[in-house]
């Protein structure tokens, strides 16, 4: 079975386009970008003839069976429900939405669509991530007791959009690790904000904070998380971190890029308790054909490469890894990981905790997205 692929924007989007054509069930059918010289370039540098430079038009082509959405944040929802509604399977890079409004719709959508919705976050399908769910599986953590994540970014100088963002209407790279490790359901969620941005960033968004901390409750669970996230204004390399603390072992991220993580161990001599780990890679978790895309860049034009991606480290070898459950949930016809409802939690989670710190702390109930 050959799924045909259509993936909308270019700049990060280009990324996937490789993995694509190389998967063995799908079709690198088209592109689409607004810009008409970039999609010609990025045409002719992977060689796909399909161009599309208006994604109404792309929607129409009855040929497209699913789209891989990669445009600007605050087209995703919009994105998301003209495909959905078209009938197509989508993908689509976070955040999900930008309201909860607009991740009620997308559910909906999906729902009388019958169509999959993935949201590709990459934390989730990162080495590191692959790692800790394996010690879980094993039993090796014990009975997980805590779960910690950050994302620490400097977005000074990033286009558009990004000057003054809540630091938590992105916070699904930091909510999706202590959400999807347990698969667990966030029900209510309190945020504070810290310090203060520069006076000319606050007006975008009337958001005037540094940092923004949330505490998660999940449902049905004894489990809470911490989560933190900064965007400008605070000094700390590139992390996107996250921690499990369990009865018997517990993981925790290094604190400088590079370093190797540390796995504490319950009951051993004080000075044994931590020990420095090599994290490998999952790559024989792929078709062959795509497995040297966790530990490489897919670019082949060295002026392309995406700022998050190399502010990213590579996302932590999770590309293939996101292409291939997409992909894999639409041959096999079943749920892909995160699904719709689990995109829209994980999203709605960022959104409120917004909400919470523009209110003083209070707690905020996230809608149940699987009754709708």
């Amino acid at each position: 079975m050959k799924i045909n692929i259509a993936i909308v924007g270019l700049g990060f989007g280009a990324e996937f386009i490789p993995i694509y054509q190389r998967h063995p069930h799908t079709n690198m059918y088209a592109i689409c970008q607004r810009n008409t010289d970039k999609l010609n370039e990025i045409g002719d540098a992977f060689g796909i003839e399909k161009r599309y430079s208006n994604i109404d038009d792309l929607l129409a082509d009855p040929e497209v069976d699913a789209v891989h959405i990669n445009s600007p944040i605050h087209n995703h929802a919009e994105q998301s429900l003209k495909a959905l509604r078209a009938g197509k399977h989508v993908a689509c890079t976070v955040p999900m939405a930008t309201t909860v409004e607009e991740c009620m719709e997308i559910v909906k959508a999906c729902k009388e669509s019958g169509k999959k919705y993935m949201m590709m976050e990459t934390v989730v399908y990162s080495r590191e991530f692959l790692f800790v769910k394996e010690l879980y599986e094993k039993g090796e953590l014990g009975k997980i007791q805590f779960l910690k994540a950050s994302h620490q970014q400097d977005m000074d100088g990033w286009p558009g959009y990004w000057p003054g963002l809540p630091p938590m209407h992105y916070a699904t790279h930091c909510v999706g690790p202590v959400s999807g490790l347990l698969k667990l359901e966030a029900e209510y969620v309190s945020c504070f904000g810290s310090g203060t941005i520069r006076e000319e960033l606050i007006p975008h968004y009337n958001s005037p904070f540094a940092i923004e901390s949330a505490h998660i409750k999940f449902k049905n669970s004894d489990l809470s998380a911490y989560v933190y996230r900064s965007l400008f204004d605070t000094a700390r390399q590139y992390r996107e971190s996250f921690e499990v603390y369990g009865s018997q072992k517990s993981f925790e991220w290094p604190l400088i890029e590079g370093e190797d993580p540390v796995i504490h161990t319950a009951k051993k001599p004080e000075h044994e308790i931590p020990e420095r780990v090599k994290v490998p890679d999952y790559a024989h978790y792929l078709p062959e054909e795509i497995q040297p895309f966790t530990t490489q860049g897919v670019y082949d034009l060295a002026e392309n490469t995406h700022l998050s991606f190399t502010q990213g480290s590579g996302h932590g070898g999770s590309h293939p890894h996101m292409v291939h459950e997409f992909v894999s949930a639409i041959v096999e016809d079943r749920e892909p990981f995160p699904n719709a409802v689990q995109s829209a939690n994980w999203t709605s989670v960022g959104i409120l905790a917004h909400d919470s710190a523009m209110d003083g702390g209070k707690l905020k109930n996230l809608p149940d997205y699987g009754s709708l």
